[in-house]
């Protein structure tokens, strides 16, 4: 927005994959502030979609355990931008190989979404992948060694949307965008 400056920022933490740094910013009035901003190099989300013999969809979800909330999240395939100069639709094909054991035939980039922009500058893309045929399973960590693979049929997952159940961002928009394209080739003449 214009009159906002950002004027330096310096890190206080290096991670593996996140930094903090307090960084000091400028109003249009000219009063000065600071932030604490986790810098991120962003992540992907994949919502897989399936059809079964009679053309219904499902999508393949994920229940993992989520260090920070301390449960188990439902939630579509993702992971992180961990490799440097990997492109995001790269990135949606390891992590859903790695994570649900499927390679996807075609990948579509639904959008991408600012996660949590209070506190960081991570984007996250979100991929529609179709035409799915199986691949060897390679998970990383013990979240993902013990996560559930879940095949929902896509008006169970819109439903758990609505009951609260599954709550993570990225799936709400993937699962949502997903229903809303499906819906317009429906009507499509």
């Amino acid at each position: 927005m214009p009159g906002f400056r950002l004027l330096g920022e310096s890190k206080v933490h290096e991670g593996h994959v996140w930094h903090v740094t307090v960084a000091d910013f400028e109003a249009p009035d000219g009063a000065r502030f600071e932030r604490d901003i986790v810098r991120s190099p962003g992540a992907v989300g994949i919502v897989a979609l399936v059809f079964d013999p009679e053309g219904n969809p499902s999508v393949v979800l994920v229940r993992q355990y989520r260090p920070p909330y301390d449960e188990f999240i439902i939630e579509i395939p993702a992971g992180m931008r961990d490799v440097d100069g990997e492109d995001t639709a790269s990135v949606a094909e390891r992590e859903l190989i790695e994570e649900v054991g499927l390679r996807p035939g075609n990948l579509e980039l639904l959008g991408e979404i600012y996660p949590s922009p209070g506190m960081t500058d991570s984007v996250t893309a979100i991929y529609l992948a179709t035409n799915c045929t199986p691949a060897a399973l390679d998970r990383h960590g013990p979240e993902e060694e013990h996560m559930e693979v879940l095949n929902v049929p896509l008006a169970d997952a819109l439903a758990m949307i609505d009951a609260g159940e599954i709550r993570d961002a990225k799936s709400v928009v993937g699962l949502l965008t997903t229903d809303r394209r499906l819906r317009a080739a429906d009507a499509a003449p």
